[in-house]
């Protein structure tokens, strides 16, 4: 087996990039009064197709529940999405995107696309592969390992 010393930063490295990369957008979004804490569930809520339970938002954002309720409570309040009732549990909430959140995302997409341009410029396409490669085979060993 190869040495694994020259991996032990690894899990430091990409949270490191992960806050960086997150610090970056949220200085391209201060235009929109969008922190993070807003921004990354609209972007969630965006790629479900604009709408998803209330309990799945919270496994995809990895924000504890009480947390994104306070989260959610203000982006309603800016009118940027709607809850409603589950039909099959009441109890059971789906969060939507509501159309005044429709230029939002757009300026959210750009800022995104933008940004990530800028982070992989001087990268090749196959470095970028393999990179997604290998992460897609870390988050496989992190689902089979044991908690």
């Amino acid at each position: 087996m190869e040495n694994r010393k020259d991996h032990s930063r690894i899990g430091i490295e990409l949270g490191i990039i992960t806050r960086r990369w997150r610090a970056r957008m949220d200085k391209r979004l201060a235009f929109l009064g969008l922190t993070q804490a807003k921004w990354v569930p609209l972007r969630y809520l965006l790629s479900a197709g604009g709408s998803m339970p209330q309990r799945k938002l919270v496994e995809q954002t990895g924000v504890e529940g009480p947390s994104l309720v306070r989260i959610l409570d203000g982006l309603e309040k800016l009118g940027l999405i709607e809850r409603r009732d589950c039909d099959a549990d009441r109890r059971a909430k789906t969060i939507f995107l509501t159309d005044k959140a429709e230029p939002i995302m757009d300026s959210i997409i750009q800022q995104a696309d933008l940004l990530r341009e800028e982070i992989l410029d001087s990268i090749p396409d196959r470095d970028i592969a393999v990179f997604r490669k290998v992460l897609a085979q870390m988050l496989h060993n992190m689902e089979t390992i044991a908690s």
